[in-house]
């Protein structure tokens, strides 16, 4: 047996294989059904995907290439397949009373999916086949989503997938302005995280009530930007939809992970370094997690707890726009005074670039050892951003959060910078 044949029937296994798996679940909903009174199950998908792959073998032929002929056989074939198992779903239907399309569309999916795996990508036939029985399987959580999902909050998310799908793709990717200037495509995908990031928060609460919501949505932003959840966290405070105590540990959450996430950027890129950069901030990370810990405790039974009582959209559209506009002011002034003044203004451009983006600043300093910067040096400049972020949180809290939850992110913000300095002194005694 040839190689060209075994790949054949490999893929026409697939298509088989494909067919089973949507059988499963199609087979597995009416189980309980009567023998006979079933008009697609385990066996009619496998065999539908079986015979969209023998189609697709026939179409292509001999030859490596699909021509006009095999086109036509598809198109003639599916047609064909499509008219005979409508009409069967249709009768069905009819008899068990219901209106669904469901199996219908499933089966038309499985014959172009047995096609698929024969003359296109396996791995893409493969995936689509668990992607629809995925779907298949989750129907009654899907319902429940949309039967509960409010139309302000359809509308974020309508919103986050054009600012994702649509407005992305066609944002310049180029370096505008003097000195150097901003790229608009890295602006927008920070406008894209900090909605994300605030939807994703929101969604957290609604699902896991407002302790562990805002718990979870801040660890998880964390990873990505703790000066997005603050922004976020902010928002919901002012608003009056949330605890101030609350989302305040939500913001120290997210610093712990954004501490932790420095020393992994120092460790990949430049692990000499971290014998001064990971005392400090492992203490100030332990600091910001003790500080979450205690604003949870003893909050049970408070008002609100089961999440938001009123909702508005989840992220202000203008708003996030204006915090990425921003942030990339903030980024070209750090760049200025980076190239005008070099390694002395190494920790002004840390200070600078840390407000709002540690990761980039932890690594743009890394990347000026040995030829700018000593080790010592790098490794107090980042530790200045860091604290520079930190204390950036302040300034956040104060003016769009403001009352409680500005003074409870302060408190944790100088708690963190306090334990952080305590540590790099005893670091500093200890290696002299």
């Amino acid at each position: 047996m040839n190689s060209e044949v075994e790949t054949l029937l490999s893929r026409v296994a697939l298509a088989c294989g494909i067919g089973l798996l949507i059988g499963l679940e199609r087979g597995w909903r009416t189980r309980e059904a009567l023998p006979g009174s079933r008009t697609a199950g385990i066996r009619t998908f496998a065999i539908t995907g079986l015979l969209g792959g023998v189609v697709g073998a026939l179409a292509r032929g001999a030859g490596t290439e699909l021509g006009i002929p095999g086109s036509v056989l598809i198109a003639v074939a599916f047609a064909a397949f499509a008219g005979v198992f409508s009409r069967f779903e249709r009768d069905a239907n009819e008899a068990a009373q219901r209106f669904s399309a469901t199996t219908t569309i499933a089966g038309l999916l499985t014959f172009m999916l047995g096609v698929l795996a024969v003359l296109g990508d396996v791995g893409v036939a493969a995936a689509a086949g668990v992607a629809a029985t995925g779907v298949l399987i989750v129907r009654e959580d899907l319902h429940e989503w949309v039967r509960k999902m409010t139309l302000p909050e359809l509308q974020s998310v309508l919103i986050l997938l054009a600012m994702t799908l649509i407005a992305l793709p066609i944002v310049p990717d180029r370096s505008m302005g003097p000195w150097g200037g901003v790229n608009p495509r890295e602006i927008w995908i920070i406008a894209i995280v900090l909605a994300s990031i605030s939807f994703a928060g929101f969604v957290a609460i609604r699902a896991l009530g407002e302790r562990r919501g805002v718990l979870v949505a801040g660890a998880l932003g964390g990873v990505v930007s703790s000066t997005a959840v603050i922004f976020a966290n902010a928002r919901v405070a002012r608003m009056g939809h949330g605890t101030a105590r609350v989302l305040s540990a939500g913001v120290a959450a997210a610093t712990a992970v954004s501490f932790l996430r420095v020393i992994a950027i120092v460790a990949a890129l430049k692990p000499t370094l971290l014998a001064i950069v990971a005392p400090p901030l492992v203490v100030a990370a332990l600091a910001a997690a003790g500080f979450s810990a205690l604003a949870i405790q003893g909050r049970a039974g408070i008002p609100g707890d089961a999440g938001p009582r009123r909702f508005r959209n989840p992220f202000g559209f203008l708003s996030v726009i204006a915090m990425a506009a921003s942030m990339g002011i903030i980024m070209l002034i750090g760049r200025i005074i980076s190239e005008r003044f070099g390694a002395s203004g190494a920790a002004v451009t840390a200070v600078i670039t840390g407000l709002f983006d540690v990761d980039a600043m932890a690594v743009s300093m890394t990347g000026l050892v040995p030829r700018v910067l000593d080790g010592r040096g790098a490794a107090e400049a980042i530790l200045a951003g860091v604290a520079s972020a930190t204390l950036g949180k302040v300034a956040i809290g104060a003016v769009i959060g403001r009352g409680k939850f500005a003074i409870a992110t302060g408190a944790m913000s100088v708690l963190c910078l306090a334990a952080g300095v305590a540590a790099l002194a005893a670091t500093n005694y200890f290696a002299s």
